[in-house]
């Protein structure tokens, strides 16, 4: 026969405080939140709970203590084999009606003292262009609970105590039972003297109020990896509220947000922009200038290059997010400018490129010669 009192590592004569106190030390120790695929770990919890939801209620511990746990399972009507027939047939209704294993009795009537990560928080951040290229720091703002430190997330005053809840003994709900053609029926709900607190404080902490924790705003210093962009996120973990129970704190995250830039577009890790260059440069070739995101770069651009033309300069794009040695590519496109007023020196030269340009003389002949043939 199993021993409750071992079980919950508490001797013959504790009281409830010290059978609570034990409990959420191994609940947390052993919650299967906080053990992910440990089977063992959850039979473990499974069974100090049990443990305690004997030995914390005054009647089925007496009937422990007297006639053991066959006395349980006598008293509440079920037999089987396992943690006892009230907690299988609890188990059976839940699986019934699709509530499956995690609304056990186990986990749903010991609820409010199970470790429960906080809250997590969201901050929107917009950064320039730049910023998000090449990275930088940030400090946000953001509201979050932290423990009360008056005091200490005890929610009394402090040298005021708090006792269990002589109406739930410490659950912090109320549990009734209905026989039925179909079986035993449970219905669990929240109780009303300690509203699921399980315990009744006679002074609640003037600084927090009776909550145990406070509200506050805190300043974090973010850095900004090279090369984010608009709807990355960046997570803090840890920085969020305070957790309940012995849970860790929520997290932060931070939603980014770039604006635009006069010059560069951004498409991923590739950079786009558009340089104008002159007619005779694009006739004749030239040697010009293009920008990049760092410095101004020298690109020699071929004779007879035509209008939008695009050009690249490999590795002289936005770093990769977590990747920063490598870059991507910038692209640029030339656009030649024609200028709509000239002088009469320029208008006679340009007629006499005109006339004297046998290139542009057979393109016109030869167009006019696909129309002709299109119309006769």
């Amino acid at each position: 026969m199993r021993n409750f009192y071992e079980i919950l590592e508490v001797d013959k004569n504790a009281n409830k405080e010290d059978l609570k106190k034990s409990y959420k030390k191994l609940a947390k120790k052993y919650h299967p939140d906080l053990n992910p695929g440990d089977t063992e770990a959850e039979a473990k919890f499974k069974e100090i709970s049990y443990a305690y939801e004997v030995l914390s209620d005054d009647e089925k511990r007496q009937i422990y203590d007297v006639y053991g746990e066959e006395g349980l399972n006598g008293n509440m009507g079920a037999g089987g084999s396992g943690f006892g027939g009230f907690s299988d047939i609890f188990d059976d209704i839940f699986d019934i009606f699709g509530g499956g294993r995690s609304s056990s009795r186990y986990e749903y009537a010991n609820r409010k003292d199970m470790p429960k990560k906080g809250p997590d928080s969201r901050v929107d951040i917009t950064l320039d262009f730049f910023e998000a290229i090449f990275g930088c720091e940030k400090e946000i703002s953001v509201k979050v609970n932290e423990e009360c430190g008056h005091c200490h997330g005890e929610k009394t005053e402090p040298g005021t105590e708090k006792h269990t809840c002589e109406k739930c003994h410490g659950t912090g709900q109320m549990t009734t039972e209905q026989n039925t053609p179909f079986g035993r029926f449970v219905r669990t709900t929240v109780c009303d003297e300690c509203n699921g607190s399980g315990e009744k404080i006679e002074t609640p902490c003037k600084k927090c109020n009776g909550k145990g924790k406070v509200s506050r705003r805190k300043k974090i210093k973010v850095n900004i990896p090279k090369g984010v962009d608009t709807g990355n996120i960046i997570s803090l973990t840890g920085q969020g509220s305070v957790g309940e129970n012995g849970g860790p704190n929520g997290d932060v995250f931070v939603y980014i947000r770039v604006r635009s830039d006069a010059v560069f577009k951004r498409e991923g890790s590739d950079i786009y922009l558009n340089i104008p260059i002159s007619y005779p440069d694009a006739v004749l070739g030239a040697k010009i200038k293009v920008p990049t995101l760092e410095k101004l770069v020298d690109y020699d651009i071929p004779k007879g290059t035509e209008g939008g033309t695009v050009f690249r300069l490999k590795g002289e794009g936005v770093p990769i997010l977590n990747r920063e040695k490598q870059r991507g590519d910038l692209f640029f496109k030339v656009n030649i400018i024609i200028p709509k007023n000239v002088s009469d020196e320029q208008r006679k030269l340009l007629e006499e490129l005109r006339d004297r340009e046998p290139e542009v003389a057979e393109n016109k002949k030869s167009f006019l010669d696909k129309l002709k043939d299109l119309f006769d």
